[in-house]
């Protein structure tokens, strides 16, 4: 593998292979010394043209603890501010010696165009471009269900070798502003899990029923079934338009008020009673409480939530790992 772009390029044995070192990553992250020198002498650019805190920081964290030279590039204040175009973007990170390039975009496409223009000798990973895809972000929130709902089976409390055949995720919320749905639903169905997506249908993207999902407008029917996750996300205020949250959810009639969405779709206590005991709570963050989500569901228990985050940089770093490491030291345990 010589980029991760999209949750298409990972076959069912490259996903497990990458959550199998992602189990061994997080081992590591028990020690008093957190740092392994696998990384040494590389250089990792954060190329940020759209603000981000955790998968920034995330990713960051990554390097660091593989021993790797870390750049953090932010779109403002920078040249590209001034104009400067991805290609002399590009250019200036070659010139650099960038071994890989972590980079989230506003446009769909644009970490595509970066591995693909002949511009960069480096590893391109996709940290989220537009609504498009997320593939770490699917990753880790694989890890998490493995961790929580496979380890068992398979007599280890990682799940080392295991896929998540038999098991049901429903993703909820806005979907059609969600490159996370699109990477999971592409991901999941990979690993053998069943998804259902749940959400009003003007938040479900047009061709959404050609995705290896189902889809429901009601999710107490889709609670009562008995899904292993529940995967809340977040309504994405900003890609509505309009000055406030009620205010673009109306004007750009997606929903009828916040309200009724939470009503309909929202995560609360009530609805936390009506899964199975083993059932997990996820959401990629930030949430809007109150809003797709309750405190009484994100606090809960069986919430994983945080957990997410940490589980994050295992998986960042077995990411890197794999990509500019995985050749030369292959075979090698972290």
């Amino acid at each position: 593998m010589r980029h991760l772009l999209s949750v298409a390029d990972l076959d069912r044995d490259a996903a497990v292979l990458v959550l199998d070192t992602a189990a061994e990553m997080a081992k590591t992250q028990g020690r008093e010394i957190k740092k392994l020198p696998t990384l040494r002498g590389r250089t990792v650019v954060n190329l940020f043209f759209e603000d981000s805190t955790r998968t920034r920081i995330s990713f960051e964290a990554a390097a660091k603890r593989l021993s790797a030279d870390v750049i953090n590039f932010s779109a403002k204040g920078s040249s590209v501010s001034k104009g400067e175009s991805l290609k002399d973007t590009a250019l200036t990170l070659q010139a650099m010696g960038a071994d890989a390039v972590v980079v989230r975009h506003q446009a769909s496409g644009a970490p595509h165009r970066l591995a693909n223009a002949g511009w960069l000798d480096a590893a391109v990973l996709n940290a989220g471009d537009g609504t498009h895809q997320h593939p770490t972000q699917a990753l880790l929130d694989a890890f998490t269900i493995r961790r929580h709902l496979r380890g068992p089976d398979v007599g280890d409390p990682d799940g080392v070798g295991a896929d998540l055949s038999g098991l049901h995720v429903a993703i909820v919320g806005d979907v059609l502003h969600s490159r996370v749905a699109r990477s999971n639903v592409g991901l999941l169905t990979t690993l053998g899990a069943r998804v259902t997506l749940v959400a009003p249908p003007t938040l479900v993207p047009i061709g959404a029923d050609r995705w290896p999902c189902e889809i429901s407008y009601h999710l107490d029917e889709v609670l009562d079934s008995g899904p292993d996750a529940v995967m809340m996300l977040r309504v994405q205020r900003e890609r509505m338009g309009g000055p406030g949250l009620a205010g673009a959810a109306t004007s750009a009639g997606f929903f009828p008020s916040p309200l009724e969405y939470t009503r309909q779709y929202g995560l609360d206590a009530r609805r936390l009673a009506r899964l199975p005991e083993h059932a997990i709570v996820m959401h990629p963050g930030p949430m809007n409480r109150g809003l797709e989500i309750s405190a009484d569901a994100a606090d809960s228990p069986r919430a994983v939530i945080v957990e997410q985050v940490a589980n994050g940089v295992a998986v960042r770093m077995a990411v890197l790992y794999l990509l500019l490491a995985g050749d030369r030291e292959k075979g090698t345990e972290a």
